[in-house]
């Protein structure tokens, strides 16, 4: 096959690189996938493909100007695109999509039918909000007897966009960080995390991701999580923090702002109290748990959450995690009152 190249005329041998090139810049690298688990989001999201979204799927526009809005498909792809030049030479998994919030319509010829005589050809959908999970299992750490690999997490709700309008720069959550194998919980930090990205292109969005990869602080992440395992919780001071949590979200609102920010809900807070008791990796063990363990018990309540709160109350599990930590090591006063 080379020898056969090498005896083409330049201006052909130029042409079937050209080929070449372009056919390897639009491949879809195919990657290993991780054995079937948990969902890292569970809530009320719909698992659903790349495909799915690229071919049955219309997309929205601004009402006033008819421009098109950035795709959720456009936005995955751009956010792999970065992933797999500023982690070149690594494992990269398709993505893990799931969406919620669907919306439903007709094509002009159907508007007339009855419910029962549509056909599929008939009817139009986009999902609201969509959230993604690209994994790297090539870049993977223990941290207190768990796995955890890299991931990425990008999260799009049109709800966020005024759509009735013009044209504006659309909104977008993206973050980096860990994914705990044991529990699919995802695990961040406020430096691999942009809570807000506005673009007006996909383009945009690829710079801003490499931007992200750029100021996350891998080893200071790891670090971080490592040290949560050297504090330990009795099963009292579990009680005190989960009941201060609970008092947290009826203080009026002066007093919450003296106060480090608290994102888990009453809800979240009862399945902690009740996963200490029955979770098979991070209940309480002898009336003590470590701080990791706590923190999982948070993150893995936060599975519940909406997906387009998901990565801020991911962040914050982080923070009060950590905020604790150090005030049981008598070195925040921040988080003091949790535990007094």
């Amino acid at each position: 096959m080379e020898t056969t190249n090498l005896l083409l005329p330049s201006t052909q041998r130029a042409a079937k690189a050209n080929e070449w090139k372009q056919d390897v810049e639009e491949a879809v690298i195919i990657t290993e996938q991780p054995a079937k688990r948990s969902p890292f989001i569970e809530a009320n999201t719909t698992e659903v493909t790349l495909d799915h979204l690229k071919n049955d799927c219309i997309i929205p526009t601004f009402a006033k100007d008819n421009e098109v809005c950035i795709s959720h498909q456009s936005f995955i792809e751009s956010v792999y695109e970065a992933a797999r030049d500023f982690y070149h030479g690594e494992t990269i998994c398709t993505p893990e999509i799931r969406t919620s919030h669907i919306v439903r319509g007709r094509i002009p010829e159907a508007i007339n039918k009855r419910v029962d005589q549509l056909l599929e050809s008939d009817k139009t959908m986009y999902y609201e909000r969509m959230i993604f999970n690209i994994e790297i299992p090539s870049i993977s750490r223990n941290v207190n007897g768990n796995r955890l690999n890299l991931c990425i997490t990008g999260c799009k709700s049109y709800a966020r966009d005024n759509l009735s309008g013009k044209m504006t720069a659309q909104k977008f959550n993206i973050a980096v960080g860990f994914l705990n194998l044991t529990c699919t919980n995802q695990c961040l930090s406020t430096d691999g995390y942009k809570e807000e990205i506005k673009v007006t292109s996909s383009r945009g969005l690829y710079q801003f991701t490499l931007d992200l990869f750029g100021q996350y602080n891998v080893a200071k992440h790891i670090h971080l999580m490592q040290s949560l395992g050297d504090t330990m919780l009795s099963e009292k001071q579990f009680c005190q923090i989960l009941g201060r949590m609970r008092l947290y979200n009826y203080l009026p609102q002066h007093q919450q702002r003296m106060l480090p920010r608290l994102l888990i809900t009453d809800s979240q807070i009862n399945n902690v109290a009740k996963q200490y008791i029955h979770d098979e990796n991070f209940a309480g063990n002898n009336g003590e748990l470590s701080m990791w363990m706590f923190y999982n018990l948070i993150t893995g309540a936060n599975k519940n959450s909406y997906l387009d709160s998901f990565l801020g109350r991911s962040v914050n599990a982080t923070e009060v995690s950590v905020g604790l930590t150090e005030a049981l090591n008598h070195r925040e006063e921040a988080y003091s009152w949790f535990i007094e």
